[in-house]
């Protein structure tokens, strides 16, 4: 990976250049759609493309897509539940058995992070905190499978109480969704899942088909148009955040292993191309070092090249001089996921503010988030942890404010409220505060 030194020049690195880039698609991309469409569009007007297309044309548009991008022809939009029960003998015990794990850890960190309705009757106010009805869970497949994303999706919508879930995940040209990927949406809780991927699933859930019913909310991971898609159809549905490639910034001193540093970088790097391996280090030896192992590792690794082009092109080391410095570049950079290599890292977690995700050591790694350490690994990238958190029982929630005074507390604030109506210009305002007053002198 490219090394840069200093301050100055390591924040230049990271942040130029920070954001989705959701202008721009690779030129294999373009081919790809000029190709199925017979014009050329820009990423932006081939997801408005898509979009207006199933908005209008509901199931035959899904299958016309799916059939041009894809390659696949589609029947039945929802898969069976008899593949769902076909899938459990087509899945290896052992991998149904971590799955089965990861879901219970990933439900007991849900339900402990539930928030709860409130009232405070003495000031006459509270909150009501209430489930949205039906959520579509978009499952990103191509390159590789994610049924991990399936349930780290759909668990916390489940117990936020959402009444209706609903995964869609692209088909495979031979056999539909994989096996596995179904098994996960069984063990999760799904209600049902669709074989559509892209913008087309988004486009098909946001407005409703013959038979995708229409959703309150989209969520989920997923490449440059499903991406594009949930940013057009936000305000007609929800959405949880709109994700780039996957990210880890790694920062360690010079008592860091340099072989566990390597390992969690790559581990990122294997994801995408696009994928973002960092390390921040006091330590000029660290940073050779593990250089060096990446070296070594990557050699043996199945997606070796995908892995190479990210740590060439995407990854940095960044050598600073302290800990506070290295802290600064990780709160401006806020990666999705933050991982503390150093002394005694629970006594710098407070130093960490804009991050996905928090690791702490050498035991708390990253790839542990990914599958089985309890929360969502759905988590904000390119930067928007500055201002976004990952996927929980949150996002499935709203809060909605109660307002329910006493006849004597009302009395204590309604002149203030006329006084601000009347500041405001507002009469018919003041005029509401002051006829209470009024009900209240007559009586008294």
């Amino acid at each position: 990976m490219r090394i840069v030194y200093g301050r100055e020049e390591s924040r230049d690195a990271l942040l130029t250049g920070r954001g989705k880039g959701l202008d721009s698609a690779p030129a294999s991309i373009l081919e790809s759609t000029k190709a199925a469409f017979g014009k050329a569009m820009t990423p932006l007007e081939t997801a408005q493309y898509i979009i207006a297309r199933v908005r209008v044309g509901g199931d035959d548009a899904v299958r016309d897509i799916t059939k041009r991008l894809d390659g696949v022809e589609l029947g039945d939009l929802q898969v069976p539940s008899s593949a769902i029960e076909k899938a459990y003998d087509e899945v290896d015990a052992e991998v149904i058995d971590a799955l089965r794990l990861a879901a219970e850890r990933v439900r007991r960190f849900q339900e402990k992070s539930m928030p709860e309705s409130w009232v405070d009757y003495g000031e006459g106010y509270g909150e009501l905190v209430n489930p949205v009805e039906r959520v579509g869970v978009y499952v990103p497949g191509g390159t590789a499978r994610f049924p991990s994303t399936v349930l780290m999706a759909v668990i916390p919508a489940r117990v936020a109480g959402v009444d209706e879930i609903i995964v869609a995940t692209n088909p495979g040209v031979d056999r539909g969704v994989h096996p596995v990927v179904l098994v996960a949406a069984d063990i999760a809780g799904a209600d049902r899942v669709l074989q559509i991927g892209g913008a087309q699933a988004v486009a098909a859930m946001a407005y409703g088909t013959e038979s995708v019913p229409k959703v309150d909310m989209v969520c989920g991971p997923g490449g440059l148009f499903t991406t594009l898609a949930k940013k057009l159809v936000f305000g007609e549905v929800g959405v949880d955040g709109l994700y780039g490639p996957t990210e880890t910034l790694v920062i360690a001193d010079e008592d860091a292993n340099p072989t566990l540093c390597a390992a969690d970088l790559l581990a990122q790097a294997e994801h995408d191309i696009l994928a973002k391996p960092v390390l921040i280090t006091t330590s000029d030896a660290l940073a050779d070092n593990v250089n060096s192992e990446i070296e070594v590792r990557l050699r043996r690794l199945d997606r070796s090249e995908m892995a190479a082009r990210s740590v060439e092109e995407q990854g940095l080391i960044a050598v600073v001089a302290d800990l506070e410095e290295a802290f600064e570049l990780a709160n401006a950079f806020a990666p999705e996921h933050v991982s503390l290599m150093v002394r005694d890292p629970w006594s710098h977690v407070g130093s960490v503010r804009n991050a996905g995700a928090v690791f702490l050591g050498d035991f708390s790694h990253e790839v542990l988030g990914d599958y089985v350490a309890g929360p969502s690994h759905v988590m904000p990238t390119s930067g928007t942890a500055r201002f976004g958190s990952g996927l929980s029982v949150r996002s499935f929630l709203k809060f909605s404010p109660v307002v329910g005074l006493s006849e004597r507390r009302a009395a204590e604030i309604s002149h203030a409220a006329s006084v601000l109506g009347r500041a405001e210009g507002l009469t018919a305002h003041a005029e509401a505060a002051e006829i209470r007053d009024e009900l209240s002198d007559e009586e008294r």
